[in-house]
């Protein structure tokens, strides 16, 4: 990465040739934090971030390159002006919550909870791969003979909660594994236990003192693999829903 970025800068004597590196802002932490020297003749550059009305936005205009479903929904492009209109048809597309209740979040919520590491950031990447997952799972529903959808919607819940286990582990393997070679095996001790850890249940499950779990719970918080809570006073590393379904863990907390 470090020599592509010395490239990059000796290219920008050459004004024939404009260049654009996209990079993930924890790669690009990795890359600085042991020391980079040339990062401070990088001086254009912008961040992207997503959010709620963003994501929603991507899903609707990736909707919309179906001609048949714009037939089927009667929309058009003209429905991109107006953020309640995107909501809307999402939720014509979508049934309103994937777990039934007054407590339980909408589906566009739980989509975006389901789909954020420990940085409680939600990439673009895993929200589509769980959507395409959700369609394939509905695809198999449908050729089995298995009723459709009510309301004209075009996916069950069941449908959206059997798509994301396929996505969990791509994350988990391809993503985080391929990444942090490391720190997989600190990650599949944790197979099979409860999502939240205190230091003294991470020590025990990884067999080593309170301090070093500390920094190696530590370490997993940077990669995004736990969430750094408190839980009545008492420091608690959640392990995100992205990673629960292809670790086996059981939801609550681990006790000593």
């Amino acid at each position: 990465m470090r020599a592509l970025f010395k490239a990059y800068l000796d290219l920008q004597s050459f004004p024939q040739l404009r260049l654009k590196i996209f990079l993930r802002s924890d790669i690009w932490t990795r890359l600085t934090e042991s020391g980079f020297r040339e990062a401070s003749h990088i001086t254009r550059t912008a961040t992207i971030s997503w959010n709620r009305t963003s994501l929603l936005n991507l899903i609707v205009r990736r909707a919309l390159q179906n001609r048949e479903l714009c037939e089927f929904y009667s929309v058009d492009e003209q429905l991109l002006a107006s953020t309640t209109d995107q909501e809307t048809l999402f939720y014509w597309m979508f049934p309103d919550q994937v777990e039934s209740g007054a407590n339980k979040p909408d589906t566009l919520e739980w989509l975006l909870s389901h789909t954020q590491d420990g940085s409680k950031q939600t990439a673009p990447r895993e929200l589509i791969h769980l959507l395409n997952s959700v369609r394939d799972v509905q695809y198999r529903k449908l050729e089995l003979g298995e009723a459709e959808p009510d309301n004209r919607q075009l996916f069950i819940r069941t449908a959206i909660k059997e798509g994301l286990p396929e996505v969990s582990k791509v994350r988990l393997e391809q993503t985080l594994y391929a990444e942090y070679p490391s720190l997989r095996p600190s990650c599949e001790e944790l197979r099979g236990e409860k999502a939240a850890h205190t230091v003294e249940t991470l020590s025990r499950i990884w067999k080593v003192d309170a301090e070093e779990a500390l920094r190696l719970a530590r370490k997993l918080v940077d990669v995004g693999f736990f969430e750094d809570r408190v839980v009545k006073g008492v420091p608690t590393f959640w392990i995100p829903f992205l990673y629960r379904d292809s670790l086996e863990l059981v939801q609550g907390t681990a006790t000593d």
